[in-house]
Formats: structure tokens, C-alpha cells, sequence
């Protein structure tokens, strides 16, 4: 039993890295954390390899703790998906769009946490994914490349009104593709009436570190082919805001030098005003991208909105098994 719940859920997860893909213990593995526990039959009902969401969920679910049959069926749900979290004493990273919020966690318990911007319900490219992989780096003093889509609906329309002096006061370089040995090229030499009007998706635009930099001071890198990663902000305003569901997909943190504290076990900072100033982590360390809308929360369940429609989706799934 305790292996068959150890598998990959198939909801739609990106694995990144092969390390963080569900993979089943052995008979062995299992025994010998049922014999180290101070209790084995508090490790046994508290499910100990499993992920303490799962099992709290678990739970929930089988005492009928819940008002009706659609929070039932949440619940379902959202235990397909946390089987893919991880169990045991090691460090990793939640992260939850739905609640908007990113947990730290140490020996299975959440040891510090903070508000989150993720990924805007519409469209859909533009929600954060689910997706499990491995920290590698954070890079300081980092540019920020424009998505096409921004560029043309707000960036674009700033040229076109303001000229260049909009480019320069807001630290924008126009670079000739996206390629990593594109140059800068002249912001004359752009036709920006196509650019807003979406006919040059090409044209990239670069924004050098700074105050303004979209980016904030740092990022933290699981490299991956979606261009997903956590970053520091500097509109702070918007993480005091109720619904904070705004970016493009990356995901913005609330207090980025904390995380990297955390992370790191030590503050990091720039040398000097060199862009992209990459840091190495000495051991990777494991981040989940979640989504979940029923959450624990002490000795009860809290729901959180179906932002992004996935709710829908895997009911049906289910339904159908």
C-alpha cells in the first residue's frame, strides 16, 4: 500500500529533474523507517512516507471531514496532487499559486513562508505550471527580458508617445534577437507601429539592473524550457493586494534576501554593478510547484478559489477512472 501511493499522480506535472519525480521505496527503505520511529503506529496512521499534506488530506478524507459532496470531491483531488510531494527530513520548496503563498520546509514541517505573485488565470500561457525540480542558483543583478506579449501592449505604446527617452529612463536596451548573442541595436531603427500592433514578436527588449528592473535584485534559478523561476519584485504594492495572480508566469516573492537566507544559510550580495552575477548553491536544493485548493491548516481544511480551472478538469478525471 505504502508504495502504490508513492507513484507519479499524472496531473500535468513538468519534472524538471529525473530526482524529483515520484519514485516508489523498497520494501527495505520502508522497513527500516518503520523501525527508527519513535512510534510505529503514530508513523503508520500519520503516513511518514508520505508528504504531511498528503497525509492530513488523507485523513480528512477518510473521517468525512468536509460539508458536502463537491468539498469531497476537492479533497480527491487534491490528494492526486500532493502525491507528488515530497516525504523524509530533508530541505525543499512549496510553492502554491492558488493559495499564492511559497513554503520553506525542513524535517517535514514548515519552517517559514511568504506571499507570492504567480502566473494571471488568462491565458492559460500565462499560469505558473506545475512543476518539481532542483534549485541550482541565484543570479543578482539580473536582466529582465520583456515577454513579446508586454512589450507590445505596454512597453511598445510608451515608445511610440514618449520616444526614446521612455527606453532610457526605464533602463530598456533593444536587443536584435533572443538568442544569447544578440546585440543592441538602435531603437531608431524599429518600426514600433508594427511592434504594437504585434507583427514583430522579435523585437526584444532588455532592461538593465536597477531600481526599476522588473526583476528586483535577484533570481532563483531551476533552469527549465517554460522560462519559470522565483524572483524578487520591486512593486511591492501588489503583494498587499488580496488577489495576487499577476505575473506572466514566473513567480515574484514577497521578501526575495529572506529566501535567499534561507537557501543559501547566509546573505548574499552583489559584487559591484556587473550584471548577472551568477551564485552557485553548494546542494541543489528540491522546489514543488504545486496547486492545491484544499490546504491543512491546523486541525481543519481551508479551500482556496479554482484560479486556474484545474479543479474542473481533474474531477472529471476522476470521475471517469
Amino acid at each position: 500500500f505504502a508504495r502504490d501511493q508513492k507513484r507519479d499522480p499524472n496531473v500535468g506535472i513538468i519534472y524538471v529533474d529525473p530526482e524529483v519525480r515520484p519514485t516508489q521505496p523498497s520494501a527495505r527503505t520502508l522497513l527500516a523507517q518503520l523501525a527508527s520511529a519513535p512510534s510505529r503506529a503514530k508513523y503508520i496512521e500519520q503516513m511518514g512516507w508520505m508528504s504531511p499534506v498528503y497525509a492530513q488530506l488523507r485523513r480528512a478524507l477518510a473521517s468525512r471531514q468536509y460539508g458536502n459532496e463537491h468539498q469531497r470531491r476537492l479533497l480527491a483531488v487534491n490528494l492526486d496532487r500532493a502525491r507528488a510531494l515530497p516525504s523524509g527530513s530533508h530541505r525543499y520548496v512549496v510553492v502554491n499559486p492558488a493559495a499564492q503563498r511559497l513554503y520553506m520546509y525542513e524535517n517535514g514541517q514548515v519552517v517559514d513562508y511568504m506571499r507570492v505573485v504567480a502566473g494571471k488565470p488568462s491565458p492559460q500561457i500565462a499560469q505558473t505550471p506545475m512543476m518539481s525540480a532542483l534549485i541550482r542558483f541565484a543570479v543578482l543583478n539580473p536582466y529582465w527580458n520583456a515577454p513579446p506579449d508586454l512589450t507590445a501592449q505596454r512597453l511598445a505604446p510608451n515608445v511610440l508617445k514618449q520616444g526614446r527617452s521612455y527606453l532610457k529612463a526605464k533602463g530598456y536596451q533593444v536587443m536584435s534577437d533572443w538568442s544569447d548573442s544578440a546585440r543592441v541595436v538602435d531603437p531608431g531603427s524599429v518600426d514600433w507601429k508594427a511592434v504594437v500592433a504585434g507583427r514583430r514578436p522579435d523585437i526584444r527588449l532588455r532592461q538593465l539592473p536597477g531600481p526599476a528592473n522588473s526583476m528586483g535584485r535577484m533570481k532563483f534559478m531551476f533552469p527549465n524550457k517554460q522560462g519559470i523561476w522565483l524572483h524578487d519584485t520591486p512593486q511591492k504594492e501588489v503583494l498587499e493586494e488580496a488577489a495576487r495572480l499577476q505575473s506572466n508566469g514566473c513567480v515574484r516573492l514577497e521578501d526575495a534576501p529572506r529566501f535567499a537566507r534561507w537557501l543559501f544559510g547566509r546573505s548574499i550580495k552583489a559584487q559591484g554593478t556587473k550584471p548577472e552575477q551568477k551564485v552557485a548553491l553548494p546542494t541543489p536544493v528540491p522546489i514543488y510547484i504545486t496547486y492545491l485548493t484544499a490546504v491543512p491548516s491546523a486541525s481543519q481544511i481551508v479551500y482556496f478559489e479554482d484560479v486556474y480551472g484545474l479543479d474542473r478538469r481533474d474531477t472529471q478525471r476522476l470521475a471517469s477512472r
